[in-house]
């Protein structure tokens, strides 16, 4: 007879292992996928003169062009590797420092003040999963971004193919300082985009199953993992659009330094005010309505983009018996 599967322990080793490889799965995987979509989102932000049909005119721009469909997913491999690192130090960590944090305030206070626990856990994960980004996001950026125009139209090899040639190229023109050049970029965009990713799943999921118990007389616990799956997509989603707003003004400002690179002197603050107010080279200025340049394809990537990372995170806690994320807490009798 075989044996019955070997329960996992919440806090165990085991437990943040599997958070861990969940984050690198919904992480990776996702933003690999919408790549052709952030492919336009930097350029109308890095090139906008060029990139200014929208977001289905500009991918049929890039698809037309001498690259053809395949300048679409152009960058698609930093960006793999890059959010599964993310995605290991978002997931997991976040999973560690909820739980540590509830241990040192109390299981009663980790109730009472939970969104402070689940602000400051996503917070401090995201400090460190964007340490474990930023050389391969600032690679994409490049290959993304670096003389495109040329590039699709066959004239010039661009800034690298990807990450075989990126990272030494970036290492070796800019060093580890240009390696970490947007990181202060990425912390101003990431960290308020997770806590709200975070903080924001956990209450709306919340109320689902509030709303299904209270209206239903349906308890989380009443649905199958199958639906209870549905449901964490749903709240995923919701809660992307609303990051992706909030988050927007700084990954262009992201996406910018990344294209001016050594070419401009000073620190990330420095460089942010000359950029809004003076432009750089061939770049305007970018002035508050320059922020939401590629708004639009942004939100829908980045709602597409929660809704399957926490999709595909409660699966795989699901497929090892893990009990999917959030919810409303069980009554105490």
């Amino acid at each position: 007879m075989a044996s019955a599967k070997k329960e996992v322990v919440y806090g165990s080793p085991t437990y943040f292992a599997l958070c861990g490889l969940g984050g690198v799965l919904s992480c990776g995987l996702t933003h690999a996928a919408v790549t052709p979509v952030d492919m336009v989102k930097c350029n109308a932000q890095s090139n906008p003169a060029k990139f200014n049909k929208g977001l289905f005119g500009n991918m049929a721009q890039i698809a037309k062009s001498n690259r053809g469909a395949a300048g679409l997913i152009r960058g698609w491999t930093p960006t793999l590797v890059g959010y599964s690192f993310q995605g290991l130090g978002k997931f997991g960590l976040y999973e560690l420092f909820k739980y540590k944090g509830a241990k040192l305030i109390g299981e009663d206070n980790a109730v009472k003040f939970k969104t402070p626990l689940y602000m400051v856990s996503s917070a401090s994960a995201e400090f460190f999963a964007d340490i474990l980004l930023c050389p391969w996001e600032t690679v994409k950026l490049k290959v993304q971004t670096t003389d495109i125009g040329n590039w699709l139209e066959g004239k010039s090899s661009g800034y690298a193919r990807g990450i075989s040639d990126g990272m030494p190229k970036l290492l070796k023109t800019e060093g580890t300082a240009g390696a970490f050049g947007i990181l202060g970029a990425l912390w101003a965009r990431q960290i308020p985009y997770t806590v709200i990713k975070f903080v924001a799943f956990e209450a709306i999921i919340e109320q689902i199953y509030k709303f299904t118990a209270s209206s239903w007389g349906r308890p989380k616990e009443s649905f199958g993992k199958y639906e209870q799956l549905g449901f964490t997509f749903l709240g995923g989603y919701s809660a992307g659009v609303i990051c992706g707003a909030v988050s927007h003004p700084a990954d262009t400002m992201a996406s910018l330094i990344s294209k001016v690179g050594a070419d401009m002197k000073g620190s990330a603050i420095d460089k942010v005010k000359t950029l809004y107010h003076h432009g750089h080279g061939d770049l305007p200025a970018t002035k508050w309505a320059g922020l939401w340049k590629g708004f639009g394809p942004r939100v829908l990537m980045i709602g597409t983009l929660t809704g399957l990372q926490w999709f595909i995170y409660d699966t795989v806690k699901v497929a090892f018996g893990i009990p999917t994320t959030g919810g409303a807490p069980a009554a105490k009798k």
